[in-house]
């Protein structure tokens, strides 16, 4: 069953590709774009970079002790590490 699929699928390429070469190109392409990105490593790290990094970045505020939520300095580390990007 697996091999008639697989011998259709041939020949139905081999037809398609001597009718129309450049169409079946840019299909393969097209696929190969959006297959791509889904088993790439490299989306696994975007992702994990992007979740480490804020949407918004700090402003320098002067604390005057009544607020506990504010760092002591600007660059001081908050939210998640970023070590396992300096382990690669």
């Amino acid at each position: 069953m697996k091999s008639h699929f697989l011998l259709g699928l041939g020949s139905f390429l081999k037809n398609v590709w001597s009718k129309e070469p450049v169409v079946t190109a840019a299909c393969g392409i097209g696929l190969l774009a959006v297959i791509l990105p889904l088993v790439s490593p490299y989306t696994k790290y975007a992702g994990m970079m992007n979740a480490a990094v804020p949407f918004n970045y700090p402003v320098p505020v002067r604390d005057n002790g009544a607020l506990p939520n504010v760092p002591k300095h600007p660059c001081d580390p908050e939210g998640p590490s970023l070590d396992w990007l300096k382990k690669m």
